[in-house]
């Protein structure tokens, strides 16, 4: 449907293979509501809230083979709020805050077998504060604290079987002083 040369209504959109793209509503041209979109082999892509043709609200997107890629909220096309995200083989890849398309806030990243690899806080995409990461076997490699994504301040380092090797004082991911 169009209203003076613009889409507006209900709609569809097509590959150029004619291959269902894009279906949902349009307000004067642009994406409004409900809109679902499609891979090219036909299958679910993803179902988003779009406001003045820009994602905003909750959706989802997903992988090629129907395995959940994306629980998210957007604001204005961008990412904010709390997300999952997944690895294409359906673990959990991240859970937790992100704002402006980072990580931001309390949150856990795991390792592409579910493993737990990071929990604790981040900004702009880097852990700060306290936090914990552990090797892919699940153990605990490091608790302490964090500066833009290094471990800076007070900290303690295991080895892969939890053996103590540091504790001390660290600057730019270095031990610099042990206890």
């Amino acid at each position: 449907e169009y209203l003076n040369g613009k889409r507006n209504g209900k709609g569809k959109e097509y590959y150029d293979n004619g291959q269902l793209y894009f279906e949902g509503e349009y307000l004067r041209g642009q994406k409004t509501g409900k809109g679902i979109e499609y891979h090219k082999n036909g299958k679910l892509g993803s179902e988003y809230q779009y406001l003045n043709g820009k994602k905003n609200g909750k959706g989802k997107s997903y992988f090629e083979n129907g395995n959940l890629q994306l629980d998210g909220e957007y604001v204005n096309g961008v990412l904010n709020g709390n997300i999952k995200q997944y690895y294409e083989n359906g673990n959990l890849l991240y859970e937790g805050g992100i704002k402006n398309k980072f990580m931001h806030g309390k949150g856990k990243e795991y390792f592409e077998n579910g493993k737990l690899l990071f929990e604790g806080e981040y900004d702009d995409g880097n852990p700060v504060g306290i936090g914990k990461e552990y090797y892919e076997n699940g153990q605990l490699k490091y608790e302490g604290e964090f500066k833009e994504g290094k471990r800076n301040g007070k900290g303690k380092e295991y080895d892969e079987m939890g053996n103590l090797i540091f504790e001390g004082e660290y600057l730019d991911d270095n031990p610099i002083l042990k206890k």
